[in-house]
């Protein structure tokens, strides 16, 4: 019966890590808020329960994008945390994310400072760009003289 319930807590933990890999890559999310409608790309990288990457935003209608770096990363389970700043009027304001990782989508709560605002919003994985169908192979274009 221990043996029993070992077993069954290692399948457990290493189903929670798998997440930490399944992660990783970029999700692109949408979201409407006091400011307008705001597009999102996230790169999420993983290390164990460790997450970095980048936040690439812009708001729908300013010609201005913006990227930063994602810190205080943090995955438990199906749950991941961390935090993006914004430079607003020389004040660096904290953008704290909590997201529920599922298949292909992560479900996010995102806090704006202390109770500036709040948004609830899906980010989809963005699928790598593959070459099409009838596109040759690539080929060297390295000659050797013999």
């Amino acid at each position: 019966m221990k043996k029993t319930a070992i077993i069954l807590g290692t399948i457990g933990l290493l189903a929670s890590l798998s997440y930490a890999t399944d992660i990783a890559g970029q999700w692109r999310g949408e979201f409407d808020s006091q400011i307008g409608h705001q597009k999102y790309l996230f790169t999420f990288k993983t290390d164990g329960d460790k997450l970095t990457g980048k936040a690439s935003s812009e708001v729908e209608g300013q010609t201005q994008k913006r990227e930063s770096d994602l810190k205080e990363g943090k995955i438990t389970g199906d749950t991941i945390k961390f935090v993006e700043t914004l430079n607003f009027n020389d004040n660096d304001i904290r953008i704290q994310y909590t997201g529920k990782v599922g298949t292909n989508e992560i479900a996010f709560k995102r806090e704006v400072g202390d109770g500036i605002a709040t948004e609830e919003f899906k980010a989809t994985r963005v699928e790598p760009t593959a070459a099409p169908a009838n596109s040759p192979p690539a080929t060297s274009t390295n000659k050797t003289s013999n």
